[in-house]
């Protein structure tokens, strides 16, 4: 009777476990479904804008260590997220975006305004587009540390070698190249800097007209007259491998390089003066960029890598470029340089963005897929500007040379 007895409490005792557990299966099943229909992690009813910033402060919660490097560093992925970034936070005035913003400018200056893992000597181009937010910042903060930083940006850009018309080299072990990137790196900042901080209006305009200068050579040298694209990088000596003999171009168009040099044209109006006589010629180079990159978008609404071959084998539509021509489109026609009919094209090669190259996961995270990761030209391992080099560079998605864009076509469309 005892051993009977002692059966059925342990069975009643079984029961009563297995009862609470599925009750706490089901709880929790709730809780996930829950989660996925209502309480995601990247909100669905927002704007694009807002959902990829989210996606990529998820991602990347230090905005130093953007571009999946594995220490903090100051470079230019930094500043393109954080400019677009900025934008979002105006809209939005959510403090949080903010945080995001200032913290990777309080990582990076020091109390003295030394700019961590910066280094003047090196006369790198790329090291001055995060300069864009510490201007931000010290209008709304005034911190001392700030305005040393930007002073030092500055001064590089007194200092950065030039080719013997006055283009700046795109780095210093890149003797006597220009590339259509640094023109988005530094003229932005730089126009910026001078009609903010210059109060000599003889250097203002020195600066000013140093400024178009490098758009009045990329026109001069890189642009081909037959098609309208310009070439990735110019070579005035002639000596790289890469440069073609005869123009030191090199060999192939491709379309993120473009991408930057229409960002370029667009930001740098924000700051140059409306009576400079440069001006209306960098409005005119805009104008001649976005007829000729008409003729090459897709029906998808998007851009190849090798923006003139869609048809070769191993290209693939790109979107770190579709997103800048899209921003630059949507933007110049917002501003009166460009005439109504391209936002046609601008709202175009959005929808192609957000049919093709957008996916977004069971959380809400927002992923931009088909991103070129990285192209130069030059350097070791040697990158010769093939069009074998450009199809066969890494793709990954959600580098940030490619969510910054979006999040400012996002913007610019209000999406």
């Amino acid at each position: 009777m005892k051993n009977t007895t002692t059966f059925f409490v342990l069975l009643l005792l079984v029961i009563v476990l297995s009862t609470t557990g599925c009750k706490d299966t089901n709880k929790n099943s709730d809780q996930i479904n829950k989660n996925i229909a209502g309480e995601l992690v990247v909100p669905d009813n927002l704007k694009w804008s807002e959902r990829m910033l989210l996606s990529e402060i998820e991602r990347v919660p230090k905005a130093s260590m953007l571009d999946f490097v594995k220490k903090p560093r100051w470079s230019y992925t930094n500043g393109l997220v954080l400019s677009a970034a900025i934008k979002v936070y105006e809209e939005t005035n959510k403090h949080s975006y903010y945080d995001y913003i200032y913290t990777y400018a309080n990582e990076m200056i020091d109390s003295t305004g030394t700019i961590q893992t910066y280094k003047l000597s090196n006369q790198n181009l790329d090291m001055i587009k995060s300069g864009d937010v510490l201007l931000y910042l010290y209008a709304k903060t005034k911190e001392e540390r700030f305005l040393i930083a930007i002073e030092t940006l500055n001064s590089q850009l007194e200092s950065q070698p030039k080719t013997s018309e006055g283009g700046y080299w795109h780095k210093k072990v890149y003797p006597n190249q220009m590339w259509l990137d640094g023109l988005y790196m530094a003229e932005p900042f730089h126009t910026h800097y001078a009609k903010e901080y210059i109060t000599d209006s003889i250097k203002q305009e020195q600066i000013y007209n140093d400024v178009v200068l490098q758009f009045d050579l990329i026109q001069k040298h890189s642009r081909d007259e037959k098609s309208g694209l310009l070439y990735h990088g110019w070579d005035e000596s002639k000596e790289q491998k890469w440069a073609n003999k005869e123009t030191g171009n090199s060999p192939n168009f491709w379309s993120r390089a473009m991408g930057w040099y229409g960002m370029a044209l667009v930001d740098v109006l924000d700051y140059l003066p409306q009576n400079h006589p440069g001006r209306e010629r960098l409005i005119a180079y805009l104008n001649q960029l976005a007829e000729a990159l008409i003729k090459f978008q897709d029906e998808s609404g998007l851009w190849y890598q090798v923006i003139d071959q869609g048809n070769r084998k191993g290209n693939y539509l790109e979107a770190s470029g579709s997103a800048m021509f899209t921003y630059t489109y949507a933007k110049g026609v917002h501003k009166g340089y460009l005439p109504e009919k391209y936002l046609e094209n601008a709202e175009k090669a959005y929808s192609g963005i957000i049919k093709n190259l957008i996916s977004v996961e069971e959380n809400g995270i927002v992923n931009l897929n088909q991103v070129c990761g990285v192209a130069g030209l030059g350097g070791n391992p040697y990158r010769d500007g093939s069009y074998d080099y450009y199809v066969n560079e890494i793709i990954r998605s959600n580098d940030p040379k490619g969510t910054g864009p979006f999040i400012l076509a996002s913007i610019e469309l209000n999406k």
